[in-house]
């Protein structure tokens, strides 16, 4: 059964005429009996709140928008990550208010729940977006750039509208990864009227998520993303590349998962990869210990470093 704060609020809501607010409270009982397994009347719920008229379920409709909205099972938790203090700090606290947030609504505030990571390519946006999944237990869905946008005029908005619809009622975490393809900076003249009313669509979307929704985007050139659609974001962390002690911490953390030693001391190994980000320091350690134990028993673990080290070196002289 819903909370009756939120049985309140929505009767409080259809009194005052406050339809968008009966329609958000509507939304939050659906993401509620879903968490609770009670499907049947959260599909009876969406069917009767649907703006298509169609009556289609939502989790039917799960299946109906996977070229839309892709659900990844997430294997990362933030203890697997290595993140600066900042980044780190907020993290955390959006993942506590998320978990107390029956508390906070006891005081008449909602949880904060629109997270936007920034920073070079490789060093962990998708990751802490994983993360922040598995600590609440929730669902991860990404949204398909590639299905998403359409070079057909009009058609991007409208796969943008229903893509979020589909998140609205559920309690989850909503990835938007390089998010300054669309959100770009509407003031550009260089671009067309269709992106600009794509950019308008997406701020409206993000404007309309229940607290229940924790949306992450994340962008390499922050730069570039439209200056509303920046401040939509009540936290924003930036993910740099690691320092040398972060590699060798990660480093060693990847040894002891991947169930043996890399042949260097992790510090050693982390001069020698000076400057790889941390997507690149983790293909490099499963590259080896693929190596590794295609070669039992007659591997050697510095050997297969060493050729992995100079291959490295030579690719980057190209």
């Amino acid at each position: 059964m819903a909370r009756a704060d939120l049985l309140l609020d929505l009767v409080d809501a259809e009194r005052r005429g406050d339809r968008e607010r009966f329609r958000v409270l509507v939304e939050a009982v659906i993401a509620e009996e879903r968490a609770n397994q009670h499907h049947l009347v959260a599909d009876r719920l969406s069917e009767i709140i649907t703006t298509t008229g169609q009556g289609v379920v939502r989790d039917d409709r799960a299946k109906a928008i996977r070229d839309l909205v892709q659900e990844v099972v997430p294997n990362r938790r933030l203890d697997d990550l290595e993140l600066a203090t900042v980044p780190q700090r907020v993290i955390a606290e959006l993942v506590e208010e998320q978990k107390r947030a029956d508390l906070l609504r006891s005081y008449g505030i909602e949880p904060r729940n629109r997270l936007l990571l920034s920073g070079p390519p490789g060093n962990g946006k998708t990751s802490v977006a994983e993360a922040v999944a598995s600590e609440l237990m929730l669902p991860f869905y990404v949204i398909r750039y590639e299905g998403v946008v359409s070079s057909f005029l009009g058609e991007t908005a409208s796969r943008l509208d229903e893509a979020f619809e589909f998140a609205r009622t559920r309690r989850c975490v909503l990835f938007f990864d390089e998010l300054d393809t669309i959100a770009k900076e509407r003031s550009d003249e260089h671009e067309t009227g269709e992106i600009k009313r794509v950019v308008s669509t997406l701020l409206l979307q993000i404007d309309k998520l229940p607290a229940h929704v924790i949306f992450v985007g994340a962008t390499n050139h922050s730069e570039l993303l439209d200056r509303a659609a920046w401040r939509r974001f009540q936290i924003r962390a930036e993910l740099e590349s690691p320092t040398r002690g972060q590699a060798a911490r990660f480093l060693e953390r990847l040894a002891g998962r991947l169930g043996g030693d890399l042949g260097f001391a992790p510090r050693t190994l982390a001069d020698k990869l000076a400057g790889a980000s941390f997507a690149e320091l983790e293909e490099f350690a499963l590259d080896v210990r693929r190596r590794a134990i295609l070669e039992l028993p007659e591997s050697n673990m510095r050997r297969i470093v060493q050729e992995r080290l100079e291959h490295r070196r030579d690719q980057a002289a190209e």
